[in-house]
């Protein structure tokens, strides 16, 4: 960790800028891109209308009829596990913070870029997005006053459209988690400052208000239920900037609580950390500089024109190709070599000039269409690492950075895994160590004034990305 803090201090610190702001087909090549995977959804959909099971249209209201269970989400295909030696397919996860559709319309645009390319994704929703802002007394978010949000609260038709949106990706099979509520960072009450017991309280509130908006939000009653029971569907999340991670985890297990996406790994095999999957943001290529930053849009952006969100017009295409080839390097590295899950994280926002927004969608063109890619949600991952052999994880998490196993993958299974000494990753039983992150990330401390000491914690906030703006803007 010390390590990847230090690559991730060069990545968001770099020219001097301040820190603290903030699908795919599986299987083999001969089989159509989405072929395996829509098959499997056939069966996984046709047990579901099987004798005794709830019919399809079955709807039973909960609570204020915000939400409703309507049986099992459709277009999710049943997870599998491989068979010994069997190369694993190559996940990519796109995921969004906020989640929030405002008058730019990018949650709409991105569901429809989505179903093109066959892909899923997580929306995490922030839940004063569903929060009128004449209730907005209702939300005691902790350390600070009732009624307090760093990305205020919504409107009645704010509300509406998220609803629209929200509802409409659960039914294409995408998962809904959460980013919280008030997005606060920072020394000052930010998430990061946070006990257990406070964390309890944040996660409540950003279920209770999915859950109640038809109560909070009276002209909003005739709208239809979200076709979900929320209390089952929340399994994960992504902390504000990044922080808290340690105590949120500890809050979140005993809620529900499945995978969190809030830290910082290398592009290698995930594990378990405090009983759940760590599935957090990677370092990934910066093209043509000499450090890997955080694979989300902000921390490629603030490399780019610092804290300015509209930078150097001329710069802007110039700035998307960047992140688009960075995404795609790390995607290579993975698909030939040790087959990691790539994890993405971005933002509803047209930073320099939507180039961003551009470059997620020319990724999932190029990736989410090639053969043996699986573009799915964090549940979706989640619940595929759930059903594969223990010990086959362990010998894929012997693999380093772009690393693929010798003598192929049949030669991997066959090969016994010696005991982790100490906390140590498992390795070979020739004694072969894990694979090392590539070249070109290992020294950024010293190019960012850093050093080993200077944060250990995993929640600095030379981690953070900016702060959200309101849900319309």
């Amino acid at each position: 960790m010390i390590a990847a803090t230090k690559r991730l201090a060069l990545g968001i610190l770099a020219s001097a800028l301040v820190a603290g702001l903030a699908a795919c087909s599986p299987g083999s090549g001969a089989a159509s891109p989405g072929a395996e995977r829509n098959e499997s959804v056939k069966k996984e959909n046709a047990r579901g209308n099987a004798p005794g099971a709830a019919p399809a249209n079955a709807v039973k209201l909960i609570g204020d009829g915000s939400t409703a269970f309507t049986g099992a989400q459709p277009k999710i295909p049943a997870a599998t596990r491989l068979a010994p030696g069997q190369k694993p397919p190559q996940f990519v996860v796109f995921s969004w913070d906020g989640a929030g559709e405002d008058s730019q319309r990018l949650f709409s645009h991105f569901r429809g870029v989505a179903k093109k390319y066959n892909a899923t994704m997580t929306y995490f929703l922030s839940g004063v997005y569903l929060l009128p802002k004449e209730k907005k007394s209702l939300y005691d978010p902790p350390q600070h006053s009732a009624g307090r949000s760093d990305i205020g609260f919504n409107d009645t038709e704010g509300i509406r459209d998220t609803l629209t949106e929200v509802r409409a990706a659960w039914k294409d099979g995408n998962e809904i988690g959460t980013h919280f509520n008030g997005h606060f960072c920072g020394a000052d009450g930010g998430v990061g400052t946070w006990s257990v017991d406070e964390w309890k309280s944040e996660i409540a509130q950003a279920k209770a208000f999915v859950k109640g908006w038809k109560t909070n939000a009276p002209a909003l009653k005739a709208e239809a239920p979200l076709p979900f029971d929320y209390d089952k569907e929340l399994i994960g999340a992504r902390t504000p900037c990044l922080e808290g991670q340690k105590n949120m985890v500890a809050a979140a297990r005993t809620m529900g609580f499945r995978y969190d996406s809030s830290g910082v790994n290398d592009q290698v095999w995930p594990k378990k950390k405090d009983g759940v999957w760590d599935l957090s943001l990677q370092l990934v290529p910066m093209p043509g500089r000499d450090f890997e930053t955080l694979s989300m849009d902000y921390n490629f952006m603030v490399n780019q024109s610092g804290t300015t969100t509209q930078g150097d017009p001329s710069q802007h295409e110039a700035w998307g190709d960047q992140m688009r080839d960075g995404l795609l390097q790390a995607f290579d590295r993975s698909y030939d070599g040790n087959r990691a899950p790539l994890i993405i994280g971005n933002h509803f926002e047209s930073w320099n000039g939507g180039t961003y927004m551009r470059a997620i969608e020319e990724t999932m063109a190029r990736v989410c269409t090639r053969a043996e890619v699986r573009c799915v949600s964090f549940r979706q991952l989640a619940d595929w690492l759930d059903a594969q052999d223990p010990a086959s994880l362990a010998k894929f998490g012997t693999l380093g950075v772009g690393e693929a196993p010798k003598g192929g993958w049949q030669a991997l299974a066959a090969a016994p895994v010696k005991p982790a000494a100490s906390g140590g990753p498992a390795v070979p039983a020739d004694g072969t160590a894990p694979g090392k992150a590539s070249d070109g990330a290992a020294d950024t401390a010293d190019a960012a004034g850093k050093d080993d000491e200077d944060d250990k914690s995993g929640d600095a906030s030379a981690r953070a990305h900016v702060a959200h703006g309101p849900a319309r803007h």
